[in-house]
């Protein structure tokens, strides 16, 4: 089956160029013809072209005016207008304005004029391609709206109270067989809960717009260790915090996403601890100046083995199977951090611990 042949409507006052039109490219193209504006934009209403194109010169409607008239419509035909010399402050005009995709010069010859019409042709394909991709885009996002929301409302809810029941449990049951049982499903709860809460901080993220604001990291950073004060095997470390703040400047940033960057790197740095060292430490470094923040966040635990390094900021990547985490932390962590225009890298040696560099640009330009 042969391909569809494009729409093209061209528009002439003078008949005989209307004639030598459609002979010259009858073969490639669909082509309709009109006398004159009025009459084109008439054709308009019932039908649809990939390519309009239109003489400059013509009496009661300038082939300019008319495509003024079409892009007022919302038509989305790619345009081409044919014009002599005199016309050209004309072209210019058309241009800057957004009125046409390009210019022929009168009288045209046949194979450039065909070269810019396959061009046209294929312009009004990626531009309708991208216009469907939009729309699936939107589907798609309007989709992930759902799905969080069912995460956060109809997944958390019933977790909870599974939670709880197992709480209830454990305390009124002796047997310590269905003891280690019950930990190992509270367990793996606590972990899908995690996992749920992941995806809403990233579709958070993803979503919410720039609010730039006062960032006090002193608050912030004792507001974060607060959270974690009662996370499992916290108790047993010990937090060091140093805050070096220079220049006159206010830092200026995204607080929220700055948030949920700290939070997720300090909490991986309590969920992998070396369990049987002593001494556990994690450090918490930040350095204000009048350009930026270094937030250094250190830990001596289990450390990343060297081959992973490269994958750590992949989603679902998981460096190590001692530890049950979902994978996609250090993934939101990362395009928070691309959402702010910082950086971020690490620096790990197995057995030792980690440390995760993160440089977020101050705001402040006053």
């Amino acid at each position: 089956m042969k391909p569809e042949k494009a729409k093209i409507l061209y528009v002439d006052d003078e008949v005989n160029n209307l004639i030598s039109f459609k002979a010259a490219f009858r073969r490639d193209f669909d082509i309709t013809t009109a006398e004159s504006g009025h009459e084109a934009l008439k054709i308009l209403k019932n039908d649809t072209f990939k390519v309009i194109i239109s003489d400059q010169r013509m009496p009661n409607m300038m082939g300019v005016d008319f495509f003024k008239e079409v892009l007022k419509n919302g038509n989305k035909a790619v345009r081409i207008l044919l014009t002599g010399y005199a016309d050209i402050s004309d072209v210019i005009a058309a241009v800057n304005q957004g009125h046409i995709f390009s210019y022929v010069s009168k009288p045209w010859q046949e194979e450039d004029l065909r070269i810019i019409i396959n061009n046209a042709i294929r312009y009004y394909n990626t531009e309708n391609e991208l216009a469907e991709r939009n729309i699936e885009l939107e589907k798609a996002y309007k989709e992930l709206e759902k799905f969080v929301y069912s995460a956060s409302h109809d997944l958390r809810a019933p977790l909870a109270s599974v939670s709880g029941l197992i709480k209830l449990v454990k305390m009124e049951n002796q047997n310590p067989s269905s003891a280690d049982y019950l930990e190992k499903i509270e367990g793996s709860i606590d972990r899908l809960e995690k996992f749920i809460e992941n995806i809403i901080s990233y579709y958070r993220s993803a979503k919410m717009e720039e609010k730039v604001e006062i960032v006090d990291f002193e608050t912030l950073i004792d507001e974060t260790l607060e959270i974690f004060r009662y996370f499992e095997n916290a108790s047993e470390i010990e937090f060091v915090k140093k805050i070096n703040v220079s220049g006159n400047k206010e830092f200026k940033s995204d607080e929220d996403r700055i948030k949920i960057v700290i939070n997720n790197l300090i909490s991986n740095a309590i969920k992998y601890q070396e369990p049987q060292r002593e001494n556990k430490k994690i450090e918490i470094d930040v350095t204000v100046n009048e350009d930026f923040a270094e937030i250094n966040i250190s830990d001596n635990g289990i450390g990343i083995n060297e081959k992973s390094l490269e994958e750590i900021f992949t989603m679902f990547y998981r460096s190590t199977a001692r530890n049950s985490g979902s994978g996609i932390g250090l993934y939101i962590v990362k395009e928070t951090i691309n959402k702010m225009n910082g950086e971020i890298s690490v620096q790990s040696k197995f057995g030792e611990g980690t440390t995760f560099k993160v440089k977020i640009p101050n705001l402040n330009k006053v």
